[in-house]
């Protein structure tokens, strides 16, 4: 951290106080979100600069409420990646939003017992529907803006998965599919690229969310990471003609299933449990076919079922072998977009049931924002940059042939 942002945020600790005027607030955090976009950018504002990582792209207003009164502020935007003023703290965004839906359940008489008493505990009794309005409407408004954000430049790679909560329609409860995307650009950053809530995962529903995220911009998607959906990976071979990777953590537990107990012993002398973790230890996708294709013909007179399995599922699972080396281990599952499964999992365990599918979307969206942030403001980078400019445009599509 260098002095003049160390003065600044002492500034703002102090301006919080009421010892200086909103004014002196207004110029020390504009200073300060200066400094911090600088760093992130490699530039001044409007520099021609060889050392230049990204383009600022105007900026979005908003209100920052202050011992001293209400600061306005205008927090500069990135063509690529998001930036977040760290004297903002960006918890608040989810925590807000998980007030929100809490108090929309209260007010409008629809909550259960536990959200009851969450109310009290946290001393929302008193809370009226037009308070609850305003602030519903702030959140939403940021969530949107970012759900629907332009998406820049190439994504070799995407993440996809879903996660079910409950919510409240014309009187039933009813579980809804929350499924997120997340990828990596050209530039070896990560990022939340979008959200969708919908009935169920079938084809038409993965069909809007993919090509929502084009019209949007995504593009140059070379890899599709996921658990095996047939809807989902129909719907990338129509919208995207990407390579499937069939997520091996969930095939592992399929491939366990077709065994069961008392073939297990079996399983495990001829190629360890999973039985395709000794291809998955190959160090070219030659070789991991070759003893993919080894074990099944062992497996094949006592574990047919399983045998048949590995068969069907041999190239989707080892699609991740034909990129670089140095991406695999975060290429062959779902496992990069699992932690952010787990924390959407814990604020939503919290609500129970949702009042209505808009409140699911400013919770979740307000925690993807989060994370998208946080993200952006890592020093290091997700994968090897050098790594990402050796894949090929022209990239083994492995997928059958969809007609759109």
């Amino acid at each position: 951290m260098t002095d003049d942002e160390t003065a600044l945020r002492e500034m703002l600790a102090k301006g919080s106080d009421a010892t200086f005027l909103r004014e002196m607030i207004g110029f020390a955090a504009e200073r300060l979100m200066e400094l911090e976009v600088g760093g992130l950018t490699g530039a001044a504002p409007g520099e021609r600069s060889p050392d230049r990582l990204v383009q600022r792209n105007g900026y979005r207003e908003r209100d920052w409420q202050t011992r001293a009164g209400t600061v306005e502020l205008r927090i500069p935007r990135l063509r690529r990646g998001s930036y977040f003023p760290s004297f903002l703290e960006p918890r608040r965004t989810a925590e807000k939003a998980l007030t929100a839906v809490i108090q929309e359940a209260y007010v409008h008489g629809i909550s259960t017992r536990s959200v009851d008493d969450l109310v009290r505990a946290m001393g929302l009794d008193g809370v009226s529907k037009s308070q609850v309005s305003r602030l519903c409407a702030e959140i939403d408004e940021r969530v949107q803006d970012f759900l629907g954000r332009p998406i820049e430049g190439d994504w070799p790679y995407l993440w996809l998965d879903a996660t079910y909560v409950k919510v409240r329609e014309a009187g039933r409860i009813v579980p809804v599919a929350v499924t997120i995307a997340v990828g990596v650009n050209t530039d070896s950053r990560r990022e939340v690229l979008g959200m969708a809530v919908g009935a169920s995962e079938a084809e038409p529903f993965w069909l809007d969310f993919l090509r929502s995220l084009t019209r949007r911009g995504l593009r140059g998607v070379k890899l599709v990471v996921s658990d095996a959906h047939e809807g989902l990976k129909t719907a990338v071979t129509k919208v995207l003609r990407a390579t499937w990777q069939r997520c091996r953590v969930h095939f592992a537990r399929n491939a366990l299933a077709h065994a069961g107990r008392t073939q297990r012993r079996i399983v495990s002398a001829v190629g360890g449990i999973p039985p395709t973790g000794t291809a998955y230890a190959q160090d070219d996708a030659a070789s991991a076919h070759a003893q993919w294709r080894t074990v099944a013909d062992q497996l094949r007179p006592k574990v047919p079922k399983l045998a048949a399995l590995m068969d069907s599922a041999e190239e989707d699972v080892l699609a991740y072998m034909d990129f670089p080396a140095a991406h695999r281990t975060k290429l062959h599952s779902t496992n990069p977009i699992e932690r952010l499964n787990g924390e959407i999992k814990r604020r939503t365990d919290v609500v129970g049931i949702f009042p209505n599918e808009a409140a699911a979307i400013r919770l979740i969206g307000a925690i993807l924002l989060e994370q998208s942030d946080e993200w952006a403001t890592q020093r290091s980078r997700y994968m090897t940059l050098e790594a990402i400019s050796t894949i090929s445009d022209t990239a083994t599509v492995r997928l059958s042939a969809v007609p759109a």
